[in-house]
């Protein structure tokens, strides 16, 4: 199996022009505010209407086994993307990790996904040995779809009216990367 294709974090975030960090408990009202953004709601899992309270509950900051990345202008703000990488701790799936993330609608198409994918992946590759990374995306979500591709995740199967959006069940489709 080839190694997947490598994408230098500091020069795709430059690109997009943004700085990738650590996140912390101070971003949680901006990454609210991404993951309210209509197109990240369509994207994604969220839903409308989630409180920043109920948002802060899900994200996680002290557990050894996420890194929670926020992607910040370089002219500064607040953070207008992030990611999780969450690795498995069972035992025989210690070198599996599974990814989330979102980028603010006005921010979509400029780079910044590929920022913070880069970013993430570097940890996983070069910083916790995983081997796989896995996630899942909307069949319809072209640009996630691309973007993921890029890095060398293939489809690995269709989940059939996996999820309830807009009022339909729509389907997805599981991804991931190995890596030798």
């Amino acid at each position: 199996m080839a190694r997947p294709p490598s994408i230098d974090p500091l020069a795709a975030a430059e690109r997009a022009g943004v700085r990738i960090r650590a996140a912390e408990p101070s971003d949680v009202p901006a990454i609210s505010a991404t993951m309210s953004d209509p197109g990240v709601i369509h994207g994604t899992l969220q839903v409308p209407f989630t409180s920043e309270a109920r948002r802060a509950e899900q994200f996680t900051f002290t557990d050894l086994h996420t890194v929670f990345l926020a992607a910040v202008p370089l002219e500064g703000g607040d953070a207008i993307g992030n990611i999780g990488l969450h690795r498995n701790t069972r035992p025989r799936r210690i070198h599996t990790a599974a990814l989330g993330m979102s980028v603010r609608d006005s921010w979509q198409g400029r780079g910044v996904g590929t920022a913070l994918l880069a970013a993430a992946l570097d940890v996983a590759d070069n910083w916790w040995q995983v081997r796989r990374v896995h996630l899942e995306v909307y069949s319809d979500n072209e640009p996630a779809i691309a973007l993921y591709r890029k890095f060398g995740f293939e489809v690995e199967g269709t989940l059939r009216q996996d999820a309830f959006r807009a009022g339909e069940y729509v389907d997805s489709l599981t991804m991931a990367r190995l890596r030798d």
